[in-house]
């Protein structure tokens, strides 16, 4: 590990907690925020976040769990933060970004901190994804698995389908979207297309209230995030989600939040993300760009996930695992029959299902004391 300066002068962090860089050992020198004491007779628990976030988005989980005895780390991810070196680019290599990647990344830490596993690793979002992989290639240093605010779906069955519980690809269906009065689009398509970095970047309203807007809509504090099970692939159907997931054709994803946008008052109330807390993120996405996050997209779209995956076809997560989400959260429900399968078929020691109140898909941010305490029940109980 290299004791560095953390580049971002604005950056406060809790009592206990140190910002640090680690060379994985898998191509990345990875910034990370952990324990100040790395004690091994602790037990080590990793914290994969998603998209658009960094590992500032556990800030309010790291200090409840070192406070119940373990060493906490939160990398940047690959593609991510202060792990990105140079600038991504939409024509760079998408490769590197695949699941069972960005799982060795997650082994690499592991060993280069010097543990001989992870007694969890924790992920939200695409980091569920990124979490989920490592339980099922590396059960031996990946003793359990927290699943957050996304179901993890496991290695496909087959080399031509994305999983075998999803009838059709998104390419399939977002002709279908475009087909409907007024056209629509699916948000994975267009993360992964080449115009939306720079849409995101050089939105009219800047980079700091794209973000605003876009936790809002997402969170439980827009009143219409009232999730509930889709019937099923259909595009109209998936047309009833809000349109953060499924796009109107012609907008932007600046675009499509902006009408979203919080009152001042409102802002001034969040106490779950405050503009000193937002400029964490938005300082950081100006410096670096969104592409590095856009092309876990692409690998997801253009099926390198799903060959990446595809050896480990059949295999099941056996290790103890819990699924924790918003209870407003669209995030559950966004790929009909994902979280069933996750449940009855992909993982065989499925502890709890768990759903928190008022939480929308930044349940670790919106709801922090009850995400941490179902963390810790989770991990005593296993």
């Amino acid at each position: 590990m290299q004791n560095k300066n953390y580049s971002n002068p604005n950056l406060t962090l809790p009592e206990g907690v140190v910002s640090d860089f680690v060379d994985n050992g898998n191509g990345l020198t990875m910034h990370v925020l952990r324990s100040k004491e790395m004690t091994k007779d602790r037990s080590l628990v990793l914290l994969m976040h998603g998209f658009p976030e960094l590992a500032y988005s556990w800030r309010k989980i790291i200090p409840p769990l070192m406070d119940a005895g373990y060493v906490v780390v939160a990398p940047d991810q690959r593609g991510y933060g202060e792990t990105i070196k140079t600038q991504v680019s939409y024509s760079d290599d998408i490769t590197p970004y695949n699941f069972a990647n960005l799982a060795k990344d997650a082994l690499g830490l592991i060993n280069a901190l010097g543990y001989k596993h992870a007694d969890a690793i924790i992920g939200h979002d695409s980091g569920s994804f990124v979490a989920g992989t490592c339980s099922l290639l590396y059960p031996e240093f990946f003793r359990s698995c927290v699943m957050m605010s996304a179901p993890f779906t496991g290695a496909p069955l087959t080399s031509s389908s994305d999983s075998n519980y999803r009838p059709k690809n998104l390419s399939d269906l977002d002709v279908e979207l475009l087909s409907l009065s007024p056209p629509r689009k699916h948000y994975q398509i267009y993360f992964g297309g080449e115009t939306a970095n720079q849409d995101l970047l050089t939105c009219s309203q800047g980079v700091h209230n794209f973000l605003r807007a876009y936790y809002h809509h997402k969170s439980a504090d827009w009143i219409g995030n009232k999730p509930f099970q889709l019937k099923g692939w259909d595009a109209a159907e998936l047309a009833k989600m809000p349109t953060y997931y499924i796009m109107e054709a012609n907008k932007t994803m600046p675009e499509t939040v902006a009408e979203f946008m919080p009152t001042d008052d409102s802002i001034a109330a969040c106490e779950w993300l405050t503009e000193d807390e937002l400029n964490i993120y938005s300082s950081q996405y100006q410096i670096n760009g969104f592409q590095g996050g856009m092309q876990w997209y692409r690998c997801m779209i253009e099926g390198v996930n799903r060959q990446a995956l595809l050896p480990f076809s059949g295999r099941t997560i056996d290790v103890p695992s819990m699924f924790l989400s918003g209870s407003n959260d669209w995030g559950n429900f966004q790929a009909p029959g994902s979280l069933e399968h996750m449940r009855d078929t992909v993982c065989t020691n499925m502890l709890s299902t768990t759903f928190i109140d008022n939480a929308g898909h930044w349940v670790q941010q919106e709801q922090s004391q009850e995400t941490a305490k179902y963390i810790i029940d989770f991990l005593r109980s296993k």
